[in-house]
């Protein structure tokens, strides 16, 4: 006769580990996209902060690209 093994849950300390982990990986990106932008129009003495405003949309695509791929990973 086969025994059923218990499911596993996941513990809530896990949980919020792994959520603060990616908030973290996010505000990293994004951060780093919007210093580079700056310093970039900052050296190039742009009036306008183009570098800035598509270095913040582009670390914030990539930060959400990663965000979703860890959402999407299967669970073993």
């Amino acid at each position: 006769m086969l025994q059923q093994q218990p499911k596993k849950h996941p513990k809530p300390l896990n949980a919020y580990a792994k959520y603060s982990g990616l908030a973290i990986q996010m505000a990293i990106v994004i951060g780093g996209g919007c210093f580079g932008g700056f310093k970039l129009d900052e050296y190039y003495q742009n009036q306008t902060p183009i570098f800035t405003i598509i270095l913040s949309l582009v670390s914030i695509a990539i930060a959400m690209y990663l965000v979703l791929k860890d959402f999407i990973k299967p669970q073993p």
